[in-house]
């Protein structure tokens, strides 16, 4: 006699008729979508969460289920805008820009290698701008110290070498820039192109635009951390990496001329110069390498006296001062 199997009843599921058999994928038999997200609502800046949370925090038998359905009613999300953020609002020319100091004009009368006058004043004038909510990284030159392109071939000492010691005379320019801004109150990040790491930060690009939006001071020093280029390319190269707007020049005289103001007592102070012009008419404000990488990314350069007091913080808030190097558009 064949044996019959006895199924228990608690072993028998009833798969309801419009259920599909068709083996379950994991992330939906562990976690269904929950019921909020089922219909779309649509996103509103006006709207404003509903208090959902003071139900369950006050007990009850019936407080998880009134959390639950007040969960549903929610909207996915929602926020507003602060109509007073210095951030959001830009009431200046320029909201990021980069500061090209050179090594030269930091040295003021040349008694000295570094003027400490000449960096106090630089800390306070960019210390007005910075509270208006303006971002500004520095870069420096270290020309006042060492300049490499004038000491290559000295001694033997061949032109990377050379370099990389300008390079050294950029950081030490730097971390004087930085402890002068500090003791007035700015707060300052020195990054270099390659690692010191007792004494400055790496350079990393997404913690140098962190740092400006906190509304940090940073100054890139060491260059490009490459042989063969000049602070004047690091300047437009850092710009590019961080999305300034400008690059602000910073020297000993008032502008770009068309001809050397040393020699010729009649050269004319240039107010606009397009990038071709600058390479065409061979103009000495900028290496050919730093003016090209700003015209290939449409940045434009402000060329003005450091001696001068006011003129960094004009040329931050995007007023006319110096020499404006780029195209006509963006002038006007």
């Amino acid at each position: 006699m064949a044996a019959i199997a006895v199924v228990p009843a608690f072993f028998l599921l009833r798969v309801p008729s419009s259920q599909s058999l068709s083996p379950l994928v994991p992330s939906q038999a562990s976690s269904p979508r929950p019921r909020a997200l089922r219909s779309f609502t649509p996103l509103s800046l006006s709207a404003k969460p509903r208090a959902c949370a003071c139900a369950a925090a006050a007990g009850g038998p019936d407080s998880s289920t009134n959390f639950r359905n007040q969960t549903s009613q929610m909207p996915p999300f929602s926020f507003t805008l602060d109509e007073g953020s210095s951030r959001l609002i830009k009431p200046y020319r320029w909201q990021r820009v980069l500061l090209k100091v050179s090594g030269e004009a930091l040295a003021g009368d040349h008694t000295e290698n570094i003027d400490p006058k000449i960096t106090m004043a630089i800390a306070r004038e960019v210390a007005s701008v910075t509270k208006l909510g303006v971002e500004v990284a520095i870069v420096v030159g270290g020309g006042n110290i060492f300049r490499g392109a004038s000491w290559a071939g000295c001694s033997g000492l061949d032109r990377s070498s050379a370099d990389y010691i300008g390079m050294l005379a950029t950081v030490m320019n730097a971390i004087f820039l930085q402890a002068t801004m500090e003791s007035i109150g700015i707060p300052t990040r020195v990054q270099t192109a390659f690692r010191m790491s007792e004494v400055a930060e790496p350079y990393i690009r997404r913690r140098a635009v962190r740092h400006l939006e906190k509304g940090r001071v940073v100054i890139f020093a060491a260059g490009t951390g490459n042989p063969f280029f000049t602070t004047d390319t690091a300047a437009a190269l850092r710009c590019a990496e961080i999305n300034a707007e400008v690059v602000l020049k910073a020297t000993n005289v008032d502008g770009v001329y068309d001809a050397d103001p040393r020699h010729n007592p009649n050269a004319r102070l240039l107010e606009t110069v397009r990038y071709h012009e600058v390479t065409r008419r061979d103009l000495s404000v900028m290496d050919m390498t730093a003016i090209t990488l700003c015209q290939e990314n449409n940045i434009p350069v402000v060329v003005f006296n450091l001696q001068k007091p006011g003129n960094i913080a004009k040329a931050i808030v995007g007023e006319k001062v110096g020499t404006f190097i780029g195209c006509t558009g963006n002038q006007e």
